[in-house]
C-alpha cells in the first residue's frame, strides 16, 4: 500500500512494450445517446488472447528472478488467465504448466496447449484445480502466478488506466467490472495517481458481489453461493491485497442484475458489432 503505484504501473507498461495489441478507445454513439453522456469503450476483447489478462501475467513473469524463470511457472485457470500465462511464458522463454478443472471446455484446453503450455486436468471446480497447482508448485519449484491477488499482476492490469487517460485525459469516470478485484484495483490506483479527481466505479453482479460485501463488512468475506451468467467475475472471495486497494481507491461499487447484463450483451453485439464476454459488458 505504501509503494509508488504510478511508478510501478509505468514500469509494467515498459515491460509490456511490444507485447500488447493497441486497444484504442471507441466512442459509442449508441450508448452516448442512450445515457446522455460521452461513453467510450476500451475493447480489451480485441487484445491478444482475447482479454486484459495477458497484462498482469506478462508483468509478473517479467519480474521473476533468473532462478525462478529457469524453474518455470504454474497457474490454475479455466479461461483467460490460463491463456495469458501461457502466451506470456512462451514470449519470455519460460516453461508453463496450467492446471484446469474437468469442466473446462475442450476449446480452451486446446488453445492453452497451442500457446506452448503443459496442461494438467484436475478437480471438478477451480478451487480443486488451484490446490493441485499449489501442490505441483511445491513439488517442482514452480512459481505460482495468481489470477488477481498479486501486486505485479495488479500493476499489469493498471496499465489500462494509463492508456485510457493518455487518450482521454479529461475523463470524469472509469467503470470497471470486479471479479477477484485485480483489474479494478490496478485501474483505480493508477487512475487516481494520474488524476486524483477522477471517479473509479466498480461493478458487480447482484449474484456475485463479493467485493461490495467485503467492503461493507470491513474485511475480505466469502459468499456462500454465487449465481450469475457473468462467469468471468463469479468469484466468491476477493483477494486480500485487491480488497485493500479497492476499499482505498474505489469511489463506489454498483451492482447489476442478470437482466441488465444480458441486455447490455445483446446491445453491444447489435449496436457496436462487438462480441464481448458477459463480465466485460457489466459497466455498460
Amino acid at each position: 500500500m505504501r509503494r509508488d503505484h504510478l511508478a510501478d504501473v509505468k514500469q509494467a507498461a515498459a515491460n509490456l512494450q511490444g507485447i500488447l495489441l493497441p486497444t484504442h478507445l471507441m466512442r459509442s454513439g449508441f450508448f452516448s445517446n442512450e445515457y446522455n453522456c460521452e461513453v467510450y469503450i476500451k475493447p480489451e476483447n480485441l487484445q491478444r488472447t482475447g482479454s486484459f489478462k495477458i497484462r498482469g501475467a506478462y508483468n509478473k513473469i517479467s519480474n521473476l528472478t533468473p532462478e525462478e524463470s529457469a524453474r518455470g511457472i504454474i497457474a490454475a485457470s479455466a479461461g483467460n488467465h490460463a491463456q495469458g500465462c501461457a502466451l506470456s511464458a512462451r514470449q519470455k522463454g519460460v516453461k508453463a504448466t496450467i492446471v484446469m478443472p474437468n469442466v473446462t471446455p475442450l476449446l480452451k484446453i486446446e488453445a492453452t496447449k497451442n500457446l506452448g503450455a503443459d496442461v494438467v486436468i484436475s478437480g471438478d471446480v477451480f478451487d480443486e484445480a488451484q490446490e493441485k497447482a499449489f501442490h505441483l508448485a511445491e513439488e517442482y519449484g514452480y512459481t505460482f502466478i495468481p489470477p488477481f491477488d498479486d501486486y505485479d499482476v495488479i500493476c499489469g492490469q493498471g496499465t489500462i488506466a494509463l492508456e485510457v487517460l493518455a487518450e482521454l485525459p479529461d475523463a470524469d469516470e472509469i467503470l470497471v467490472p470486479i471479479g477477484g478485484g485485480g483489474l479494478a484495483a490496478g485501474i483505480a490506483m493508477a487512475a487516481k495517481a494520474v488524476n486524483p479527481k477522477i471517479k473509479v466505479i466498480g461493478l458487480e453482479p447482484v449474484g456475485a458481489m463479493s467485493m461490495k460485501r467485503s467492503i461493507e463488512q470491513g474485511r475480505p468475506s466469502t459468499l456462500e453461493t454465487i449465481k450469475t451468467c457473468a462467469e468471468g467475475v463469479a468469484v466468491r472471495r476477493p483477494g486480500n491485497l485487491t480488497y485493500a486497494l479497492c476499499s482505498h481507491y474505489l469511489d463506489d461499487i454498483i451492482t447489476v442484475t442478470e437482466k441488465d447484463i444480458m441486455e447490455a450483451f445483446l446491445l453491444t453485439l447489435e449496436k457496436q458489432k462487438l462480441v464481448v464476454e458477459t463480465a466485460g459488458v457489466i459497466p455498460l
